[in-house]
């Protein structure tokens, strides 16, 4: 499989990225795709180690060593077949997905592990570019009607899945456009909405309905379901959580998601709800230190800031793999984002106490203190806050990239859905306590990663499949199945 040896001959080399003063000036993306040749050889470098670890630790369980083989040997029609076999959407995951599967690679024992990643994004991107990405009609259609609610990464898989069954399948979106998380949640110097927008017109052509701007159980009567033989609820986790301190409701303390969604919104002209969020001119606080904190540091910087601060709650992760972690688990581990990159005074193990405001209700700074996290055996780590270490940061914005405590509740409630110790929609193999219901993505597992809800979607089409039609022909996780190429 590829070249024999091949990982002690080549180091890994990644995709090159536009200089920072340049890219910071707009909202395009900005990496630079290596050469086909050089692209060869980093998939040259998969191991053909025996055991590929890379399948546990991809939540779909992509056939990795199979698709860099193929690129490897210049078969890119081929790889991309493979690489659809267990993949849906492969070009947000090779954007988007923080890798597990690299974090478990066996060469990751020795050197740098094989950049699957970036080798799964050319794998696409040739597809499209050669048009051999082209829709997959269904010979014949079942009779059968399901609704899926809501068009992120979870409810597009399962659509998908379920239409090749040969189900006529309807996805409601309560934005204007579809995508969910992908559209709004991810700044489009990350996924240019280009991309989402041509994987949604091989879905239409493929017999997917798409309706935008309904809200089911609020501007669509929960009734109207009535028409479906089953329903997918794959709505994401969207209560955003939020501080316990005083002035949490001040004028410019904002959730990370409204400013994100806000600042796409604009980039294409689409309508905003309420007054313009800017970072243009002022000292921002990103408090939140995951993937949406690093987020809300690239559009501030591209907004024109005055300085950029990130406030995270736990400690500095180390450099390299923790003993806590160990291969090939994945590991607790320093990330320094592309948007770290463009400019940021990052802060750890620091606690928000207050918002201090002007007369106005206006935020004018922060008011901090430094904390430890002190191990009792048996119990969970406790917050002790260090007396003396009280700090006041100007501030004109805050953004609050804290998560969200889980899914909304509105369709539980309509539906007579029950809810797990977890607030999350409680399901067996993704199946409600409503025999015709199923859930999928962040609803049912909670706020988790894109490949997860992709997986989800994917799983939960073929247990719908099976209560529609006694059994299916959709495959689990990692055996593929009916490729789009």
């Amino acid at each position: 499989m590829g070249k024999l040896g091949g990982f002690k001959e080549f180091s890994r080399v990644d995709e090159g990225a536009i200089a920072v003063k340049e890219r910071v000036q707009n909202y395009n993306e900005f990496t630079v795709a290596l050469k086909n040749e050089e692209l060869k050889k980093q998939a040259g470098r998969c191991m053909d180690c025996g055991i590929p670890f890379c399948h546990s630790g991809c939540p779909l369980g992509n056939l990795v060593p199979d698709f860099n083989d193929m690129v490897y040997k210049g078969e890119w029609k081929k790889a991309a077949e493979i690489l659809h076999a267990t993949n849906n959407f492969p070009e947000f995951t090779g954007r988007l997905c923080p890798a597990p599967c690299e974090k478990s690679c066996v060469l990751g024992l020795i050197n740098d592990p094989v950049s699957i990643e970036n080798i799964e994004k050319n794998i696409v991107e040739q597809a499209f570019e050669n048009k051999w990405i082209q829709p997959q009609i269904p010979n014949k259609r079942t009779g059968k009607m399901v609704a899926v609610i809501g068009s992120g990464p979870a409810g597009l898989a399962a659509a998908q899945q379920l239409n090749r069954a040969g189900h006529t399948v309807t996805v409601f979106e309560r934005d204007d456009k579809v995508g969910g998380l992908l559209r709004y949640g991810i700044p489009n110097f990350k996924l240019e909405k280009g991309i989402i927008d041509r994987r949604i017109k091989i879905l239409e052509k493929e017999g997917i309905i798409f309706k935008t701007s309904v809200h089911v159980g609020v501007n669509y009567d929960i009734k109207n379901l009535d028409y479906f033989d089953a329903i997918v609820l794959c709505g994401g986790a969207t209560k955003k959580r939020s501080l316990p301190v005083n002035g949490i409701d001040s004028k410019g303390v904002v959730q990370a998601m409204d400013f994100l969604t806000q600042q796409t919104k604009q980039l294409f002209n689409s309508p905003v709800e309420g007054e313009v969020i800017s970072a243009k001119g002022k000292n921002v606080i990103v408090i939140g230190g995951g993937d949406t904190g690093s987020d809300c540091i690239g559009t501030s910087n591209r907004h024109g800031a005055k300085s950029v601060t990130n406030f995270e709650i736990m400690p500095k992760p180390p450099k390299d793999r923790s003993q806590d972690t160990p291969w090939p688990f994945w590991p607790l581990q320093l990330k320094t984002s592309s948007s770290h990159e463009e400019g940021v005074e990052r802060n750890w193990l620091i606690n928000t106490k207050e918002f201090v405001t002007n007369d106005k209700n206006e935020l004018i700074a922060l008011k901090t203190i430094n904390v430890e996290w002190k191990k009792v055996p048996g119990e969970r780590p406790q917050l002790i806050e260090i007396e003396g270490t009280e700090k006041i940061w100007p501030c004109e914005l805050t953004l609050l990239a804290l998560g969200f405590t889980g899914p909304e509740t509105t369709l539980s409630e309509q539906l007579g859905v029950q809810l797990n110790a977890r607030s999350n929609y409680k399901a067996k193999n993704y199946q409600t306590n409503v025999p015709h219901v199923f859930t999928a993505g962040d609803m049912r597992r909670g706020q988790s990663l894109i490949v997860w809800a992709i997986s989800e979607g994917r799983e939960a089409a073929k247990s719908v499949d099976t209560y529609l039609m006694s059994t299916s022909y959709l495959q689990s996780k990692g055996k593929g199945d009916l490729p789009s190429v």
